[in-house]
């Protein structure tokens, strides 16, 4: 099974989205929480290029956020990484 890690806030809405997609699909996860800790975020910014949360790593490959992470599971991508 894949690794997922996250890089979120508590308080994001985009966050909540992408960890109740996973949650019901009940796939494992990781996170890490960014809002108090800017070394953090600047390793999430580093590692994926994007400012905002949720930042999505699949076996440590940046997918973006959450909207990328429905866009793949729409497309059927999404499964196919999981089981890689």
């Amino acid at each position: 099974m894949a690794k997922i890690l996250m890089y979120t806030t508590p308080y994001c809405p985009y966050c909540m989205r992408a960890r109740q997609y996973l949650d019901k699909k009940e796939i494992a996860y990781d996170e890490i929480d960014v809002s108090n800790n800017p070394e953090l975020r600047k390793e999430m910014i580093e590692k994926s290029g994007g400012y905002t949360v949720p930042q999505i790593f699949i076996n440590e490959k940046p997918i973006g956020g959450c909207d990328e992470m429905f866009e793949l599971a729409h497309e059927g991508e999404l499964e196919d990484m999981l089981n890689s």
